[in-house]
């Protein structure tokens, strides 16, 4: 049941992502459009390519995190050797699970409702600023959510790696791994 949970919340944020980039692209060619063949820019555009860009960093990020494509978790984890790589990498994961509960739960949420209490309003949507910045908070649950289930994958790695040396110590090898 958990898996399928998994798998819906997945593929909603990533028809979320798509959306975004959607509204993204759209928008920025019209404001193309508008500037060089109409001569007259739209006034919106700029203001809701920056905010479809936020939301689309934010949540590709959770993204990439889910599909295993974090560049800075990737590359050097995979110098390691393979002992090394499992303790190094479920570390990573409970600090950026930290991170994204501290700053981007905590701190998002203290920043949306700062926002919305202040009725700060962007000038040319008139939205208050506070619903853009609902991406953080959003983008830090599902960062926790895909950190937390790669370090629950990783710590059993870990526990089946040791069941195996002790397997092998008991057995007359050297349970050296």
């Amino acid at each position: 049941m958990l898996f399928a949970v998994k798998k819906t919340l997945d593929r909603l944020l990533e028809s979320l992502v798509i959306a975004v980039m959607a509204i993204l692209v759209i928008d920025v060619l019209w404001q193309v459009f508008t500037r060089l063949v109409l001569k007259s820019p739209s006034e919106w555009t700029e203001e809701l390519a920056v905010f479809m860009l936020i939301w689309a960093a934010l949540l590709g990020s959770a993204v990439a995190l889910e599909r295993g494509a974090h560049l800075g978790i990737d590359y050097f984890v995979g110098k390691l050797t393979a002992r090394t790589r499992l303790y190094t990498e479920a570390f990573v994961f409970l600090m950026v699970a930290a991170f994204a509960l501290c700053v981007m739960i905590f701190g998002g949420i203290d920043l949306v409702s700062s926002t919305l209490q202040l009725n700060q309003v962007s000038p040319a949507l008139g939205v208050k600023v506070g619903y853009v910045y609902l991406a953080v908070p959003i983008s830090g649950f599902f960062i926790i959510l895909y950190s937390v289930i790669a370090l629950s994958e990783r710590v059993a790695g870990i526990l089946k790696n040791k069941s195996a040396v002790q397997r092998d110590a008991g057995a007359g090898g050297s349970g050296i791994v």
